[in-house]
């Protein structure tokens, strides 16, 4: 099959030298900066066989609709949540995403937040910056991690990525999941009860309808006014108006959240609490980790179009 003979369509673009590389090897369509992009399609649909997107923009549903000679999504990121899988496989379409790579940066990030968010790293930078220091003394004091009950949401490999680094802490390790996993940490069948056996909730589990709102207000009074969550996973997974209320009425001790809904137009609200840790859903944010992960874009459609196989399926 010669470069002429494989069009792919860019609804989200990745890494600028990945792109570079991609541009060299394939025709690529951009869909990403069209301005009439149904006059776009209506030249080039009949000849896209292999689409390239991220996991924060995804792929619209209706768009894959109209592209009859689709056989291939690849997508740079680990959720799936904002792509048709249901409808991928019913056409045969296959995808695949960057799983792995990510992993340490992600669980890296997981517990900064969670230092963060118990150590008051923001209010204490504020405290030294604005002279509070010199003008009043020492800030309030905090609470430790030590001795603290982790209950993850999700021990997939983000998950156990995230307890390996928060025994050495000194953490005690829960979790909750559909099918208890073979690992020496505290199993919970039930949310709530997670939520009650914990100190700080964090949550490390899919996006998608299955997770949909589920640390709701119930899940958050259940952890209760010296509990903290983490989320390092999709903003659809906690019930923001709940949290919001939940965080301004006292009844968790705090937040550190890398994820919203509607990203990048989070709720302001979170903006005016203190006891909330706010990163812009920049957790797998290193060049070297990104560059990994677009490289894994490039060799799923490099295997693709080579026999048809792909690196990292999804389905």
């Amino acid at each position: 099959m010669s470069r002429s003979d494989k069009h792919i369509l860019v609804v989200s673009a990745i890494r600028p030298r990945h792109m570079e590389e991609l541009a060299a090897k394939y025709e690529l369509h951009r869909w990403d900066q069209a301005t009439d992009k149904d006059a776009f399609l209506a030249n080039v649909a009949d000849r896209i066989t292999a689409l390239v997107s991220t996991a924060g923009v995804g792929v619209p549903t209706e768009l894959i609709g109209k592209l009859p000679n689709l056989k291939v999504i690849t997508s740079f990121g680990v959720g799936y949540d904002a792509i048709d899988i249901a409808a991928c496989t019913a056409r045969g379409i296959r995808v695949s995403n960057t799983p792995d790579v990510l992993n340490d940066d992600v669980a890296d990030t997981a517990i900064m937040l969670l230092l963060a968010t118990l150590r008051r790293l923001v209010v204490g930078d504020h405290w030294a910056r604005s002279g509070q220091w010199s003008e009043k003394g020492a800030m309030p004091l905090t609470t430790t991690a030590r001795g603290k009950k982790l209950g993850i949401v999700g021990l997939g490999r983000i998950g156990q990525a995230i307890a390996a680094r928060a025994e050495p802490i000194g953490m005690e390790i829960g979790y909750f999941g559909r099918s208890k996993k073979p690992v020496d940490y505290h199993y919970e069948a039930d949310l709530i009860g997670l939520a009650n056996w914990a100190d700080v909730l964090m949550v490390s589990c899919p996006g998608g309808a299955a997770t949909q709102g589920i640390i709701n207000a119930d899940v958050l009074k259940a952890l209760g006014p010296r509990g903290f969550v983490i989320n390092i996973a999709r903003g659809s997974v906690i019930d923001e108006p709940a949290l919001i209320a939940a965080l301004r009425d006292g009844v968790i001790a705090g937040a550190g959240l890398d994820v919203f809904h509607n990203e990048p137009h989070m709720d302001r609200a979170f903006a005016g609490f203190e006891n909330v840790v706010l990163y812009p859903h920049n957790a797998s944010g290193t060049v070297e980790t990104r560059d990994a992960m677009a490289q894994m874009v490039v060799d799923n459609l490099a295997r693709w179009f080579a026999d048809g196989t792909l690196v990292s399926p999804v389905n």
